[in-house]
């Protein structure tokens, strides 16, 4: 994966650092990626199986649901199986963040004030002491204290003071028993909200942050609430990790993430697709054409920069800055670089060389050539 260093167009806000796993988080890391399964977690196979599925796409932290003590002893077997750390989600239950715990999770995920009390927080905060296991706080909208929203109603983009008074109320709970290895996330459905929250959390804490919108919706509606909020906050230098939540194969997070990454210049991750929206001159299926393209495009990690184009006398022209692109006609098709016609082929051919040619290219920036 390239990296740009962020400092030359982002300056980050300064946290301190823990670790989740081999992966920092904060303190000057690159932000890290993370997502969540949606299998049963005691089904370890196809856990497995989707977590392999994600990391292949660039997912760096893995949270897993923790519903019962079968979830919490498959950690073990999953984690076995596994590249990239495992986060385990907790709610309420002090027991199953113990067992996740002992059972290899490599950070876990509560809300400190609904655990039971003190003796029972008292015993989690021991056992990620015992095997060096970060905590994160993770307050939504919808689990904010009574006396909190009393106090302050519920949270809104005037006033998310309820959110950012239940996650720092928490954070303390876990101070009292000496424990500081803590990230925090304050998520809300609201995308102005969590805008709103998330800066006033940043100028309260030097905790490193986890960014999310909660419960964002299904490809589109999620992928525009999530890009508009945490975008704005990333490009202002909030947020050490994040996730994309999306109604959606997770896979599809870690690649919106990637492009959100990317376009803020901050990280990029395999190549760059570049397609037109198609108009009157196009003579080509091109709807199904970059989806072939992108799907390649996938399982590749250069950073080129591909372009599928609509037409042949306009796309080499409007895509010259693109390593390497296709362009479609009326019957023919034509590979392009840099702007440049390379190759002329029948339309039948035009994918196939493509690829061909694309693979090539690939081969040729992993040897350095």
């Amino acid at each position: 994966m390239s990296e740009r260093k962020e400092e030359e167009m982002i300056q980050r806000k300064p946290t301190r650092q823990i670790h989740v796993g081999p992966v920092a988080i904060g303190g000057g890391a690159p932000i890290a990626v993370q997502s969540m399964t949606n299998t049963l977690t005691g089904d370890v196979e196809a856990t497995v199986a989707q977590i392999r599925s994600l990391e292949q796409a660039g997912c760096e932290i893995i949270r897993v649901a923790v519903p019962d003590l079968e979830a919490a002893e498959a950690i073990a077997a999953i984690r076995a199986q596994i590249a990239i750390p495992l986060i385990a989600d907790i709610h309420f239950d002090s027991r199953l963040a113990v067992a996740a715990v002992e059972h290899g999770a490599q950070g876990i995920r509560i809300n400190p004030g609904n655990l039971g009390g003190p003796d029972k927080l008292a015993r989690v905060v021991d056992a990620a002491k015992m095997h060096g296991v970060p905590i994160r706080v993770g307050v939504n909208s919808g689990s904010i204290e009574k006396d909190l929203l009393k106090q302050y109603g519920y949270p809104t983009p005037e006033r998310p003071d309820a959110l950012i008074e239940s996650a720092l109320g928490n954070v303390r709970l876990l101070e009292k028993l000496h424990f500081f290895d803590v990230k925090i996330s304050i998520k809300s459905s609201d995308t102005l909200t969590t805008i709103a929250g998330y800066r006033q959390l940043a100028r309260a804490t030097d905790y490193p942050l986890h960014l999310g919108v909660t419960e964002a919706g299904g490809l589109i509606a999620g992928t525009v609430k999530s890009s508009v909020a945490l975008g704005i906050l990333l490009s202002e230098g909030i947020g050490d990790t994040f996730r994309i939540s999306l109604t959606r194969d997770p896979v599809e997070e870690i690649r919106v993430a990637y492009e959100l990454l990317r376009s803020l210049r901050i990280r990029e991750r395999g190549p760059e697709l570049i397609s037109c929206p198609t108009c009157g001159r196009t003579r080509i299926d091109l709807f199904t054409l970059a989806e072939q393209v992108e799907r390649r495009l996938q399982t590749m990690q250069s950073n080129l920069k591909v372009a599928v184009m609509g037409c042949v006398v306009n796309g080499p022209g409007e895509a010259r800055e693109a390593d390497i692109g296709i362009a479609g006609g009326n019957g023919i098709g034509i590979v392009f670089k840099k702007g440049e016609i390379y190759k002329k082929v029948a339309e039948a051919d035009l994918l196939p060389v493509f690829l061909e040619e694309l693979d090539k290219l690939e081969a040729e920036r992993k040897s350095g050539a």
